[in-house]
């Protein structure tokens, strides 16, 4: 005669453990694929001005505007070299922002860009820059042990940037040591790091740029 009984205890104890490891799971799988707020009540707390490089004073103009009701970064770019860093340390994660430049008279060289995996100070450096010459990464970044210079521009598969005035909109993915670019919503660049892990952030360098419709998402 079968032991209903202890069949059905068996498969109590399966079941309790599986729910067990679904309750493990989901108390884990949340911070992975949400999206980070930006703009959260303390923003201003959230972001901070570094200079390039790391070892000059950051000037005393605040050329940095942040809106938290319209989710908006304005640089004027009149405030020397720096970078505005997000004050989060990141691993796998992708980062869309849409930027462009304030229209200016005669042909200003505009220049910008969107950092990512860099280390605190910044003499670690990743950045998809954002020049009417088109997007493409380039940056600082170590390689056999020493710091290397990596330019991207000739590797660009197009120039997708549109003219200062119009929207574009950038798309970062990191994921283990591969960040790609895309940039309009075509990839243009892919790169190999041994770094990991690292902030993103804006750069201001001397042109007018306005930022907006960022959203930061965590990966696995």
């Amino acid at each position: 005669m079968l032991d209903f009984r202890n069949s059905f205890a068996g498969e109590g104890r399966n079941t309790f453990q599986a729910i067990v490891a679904l309750g493990l799971l989901t108390t884990v799988l949340p911070a992975l694929g949400q999206k980070i707020n930006l703009f959260a009540a303390n923003y201003q707390e959230m972001w901070t001005r570094v200079a390039i490089p790391p070892t000059h004073p950051v000037s005393n103009i605040a050329q940095w505007h942040i809106d938290g009701a319209k989710h908006t970064i304005m640089c004027d770019g009149n405030g020397g070299h720096e970078w505005l860093q997000f004050n989060r340390e990141l691993g796998n994660f992708t980062f869309r922002v849409r930027w462009r430049f304030t229209p200016q008279p005669g042909t200003p060289k505009h220049n910008s860009g969107v950092f990512f995996r860099n280390n605190k100070d910044g003499t670690i450096w990743h950045q998809a820059q954002t020049t009417l010459d088109g997007g493409y990464i380039f940056g600082e970044t170590p390689v056999d042990g020493k710091l290397a210079t990596v330019n991207l521009q000739k590797q660009m598969t197009e120039n997708r940037v549109k003219p200062a005035g119009q929207w574009n909109t950038y798309d970062i993915r990191c994921e283990g040591s591969t960040c790609t670019l895309a940039v309009n919503g075509e990839v243009v660049n892919k790169l190999q790091l041994s770094v990991e892990n690292g902030y993103i952030g804006l750069e201001s360098e001397g042109y007018p740029i306005e930022f907006k419709d960022m959203e930061l998402t965590l990966l696995p």
